[in-house]
């Protein structure tokens, strides 16, 4: 199965707007008690989330997860620091690349796979206000092309 694929639960539509995603890599996530079921029920938040590298490990930080209705006692903090699994070659790959200036780690989605949830994370590289306008100029225009030629199909 490719990286990316499974049922999707949520998605960082930011992440695409304020950075260039250069590479991506699938992470799985050490959850606590009833985030599993909260994450199943689609009730989390990407939208301020980021990752960090941290004494060599990778953690998620700002990942918005609600408390689980039925879970009373047991309920997790919606906002606590989880640690991202992936292999030590990818982590220190990733080292490297985010020494660099204007590179940072962003989860871009996640997804359930094989009954695991999964977050897909990307090195990106910060967009400066000239590139975001124009992202949107040739978003804007593939738009009113799709447009066009729907309505010469109809003729």
């Amino acid at each position: 199965m490719p990286k990316g694929e499974g049922k999707q639960v949520a998605q960082n539509k930011k992440a695409n707007h304020d950075y260039f995603i250069e590479e991506t890599y699938e992470a799985g996530i050490v959850l606590q008690g009833t985030e599993i079921k909260a994450i199943r029920a689609g009730r989390l938040n990407l939208k301020d989330a980021f990752a960090r590298i941290e004494r060599g490990e990778l953690f998620l930080h700002n990942m918005h997860i609600s408390p689980y209705e039925q879970g009373n006692r047991y309920n997790h903090d919606p906002l606590r620091t989880r640690k991202l699994l992936l292999h030590r070659k990818q982590i220190n790959q990733l080292i490297g690349e985010t020494k660099e200036e204007g590179y940072t780690i962003v989860p871009l989605k996640v997804y359930l796979k094989n009954g695991f949830a999964k977050v897909l994370i990307g090195l990106g590289k910060g967009k400066k206000n000239f590139d975001k306008r124009e992202t949107l100029k040739k978003k804007d225009a593939n738009r009113e092309i799709e447009r066009a030629l729907r309505e010469r199909q109809k003729m």
